[in-house]
């Protein structure tokens, strides 16, 4: 039965198609990273513990590195099977969400404290690398070269994280904190493997569904990276500050997202381009990146009202977060305009 003309055609999913396996494929992806990732922060926050490192070092540092792991082995993963671009997608997305979703929820739920360090150290500095990130997009490409620099500007992140904290006090709290557990370093290192062991297994998984899921619907990897990656690998940072900030160690749960965004920016993005370099959409840089550098500019906004001379307990207040989260899900809406078929290129 042939159709009439100018009637629109719908796009039906073949009943014989690998969508359900691919569904299947992605949460269970997504728990093995989330799982993983839980596991991977509890052996190297533990193992901090024990070292005697405060608990902001921990939280731009372990539990950085821990809950943007899932990222990083996703993006090498999708790098290694030639679909970069969901790996930028990703990095982008995961620091959307870091700051639109994670941020503005854990404010709403409880305003976040801040501390001087995050207006005169991170904050400038997460400015910065985001404006290197967007001058390394700007002709719409990720080279290996660029990507190397931004690579290799990673260590020197750490080291002068912890050269600055060195002299920070070691609070009082932290004997009895609940949430960096008390480990052995066997115990650290048993967790650490079989964290690192469940995101692998997460990884490829999800990059295998987040393929078909792509070619099924007809949109980008760039679009699948920028939303059910990208909330997918942020739910282990939405955990972590909303678990932190229940019980009172709002140092992790703010040093987490500055922390993690960096991190994103310097490993899991260029990672991509280290590997096989890229071709983008310009949606990337107009839309994405742009959206992006708004909300950092509002995040450290945020920061810098809340140390008012006169700011009670100077916090960020549930109104900032509100605004956080309403511009998240004004980036949604844009790209559920703009975002069919966007990014191909690549």
């Amino acid at each position: 039965m042939q159709s009439r003309p100018g009637a629109v055609r719908r796009h039906c999913i073949p009943m014989n198609s690998d969508i359900l396996p691919a569904i299947a494929a992605l949460l269970l992806g997504l728990a093995g990273l989330v799982w993983g990732a839980d596991k991977f922060v509890h052996g190297s926050a533990g193992t901090a513990r024990n070292l005697g490192v405060s608990r902001l070092v921990i939280g731009l540092t372990f539990v950085s590195v821990g809950t943007s792991a899932p990222e990083i082995i996703v993006a090498i993963d999708a790098s290694l099977r030639g679909v970069g671009e969901l790996a930028v997608g990703n990095a982008l997305g995961s620091n959307l969400a870091n700051i639109g979703l994670v941020l503005g929820v854990t404010a709403l739920i409880a305003p976040l404290p801040t501390q001087r360090h995050l207006l005169v150290h991170e904050g400038p500095l997460l400015l910065a690398v985001t404006a290197g990130a967007g001058l390394c997009l700007a002709d719409t490409t990720l080279g290996r070269s660029e990507s190397l620099v931004m690579l290799m500007a990673l260590p020197c992140l750490l080291w002068l994280t912890l050269r600055l904290k060195k002299t920070h006090p070691p609070e009082a709290a932290l004997a009895g904190s609940g949430a960096i557990p008390q480990l052995t370093l066997a115990g650290g290192l048993f967790w650490f493997a079989v964290g690192l062991a469940a995101m692998l297994a997460g990884a490829e998984a999800l990059v295998w569904s987040a393929g078909v899921i792509a070619r099924e619907a007809g949109v980008s990897q760039l679009v699948i990276g920028l939303t059910l990656v990208a909330v997918g690998t942020s739910l282990p940072e939405l955990a972590a500050s909303l678990m932190s900030a229940a019980k009172g160690h709002h140092d992790i749960a703010v040093g987490n997202i500055f922390g993690s965004n960096l991190f994103n920016l310097l490993a899991v993005m260029p990672v991509a381009g280290a590997i096989a370099p890229l071709e983008l959409a310009p949606a990337v840089l107009t839309r994405d990146f742009a959206m992006l550098a708004l909300l950092t500019v509002l995040l450290f906004g945020a920061v810098l009202l809340a140390r008012r001379p006169h700011r009670p307990g100077h916090t960020i207040s549930r109104g900032a977060g509100a605004v956080l989260l309403a511009g998240y899900i004004a980036y949604y809406g844009l790209l559920a305009i703009t975002g069919q078929g966007a990014g191909n290129g690549g």
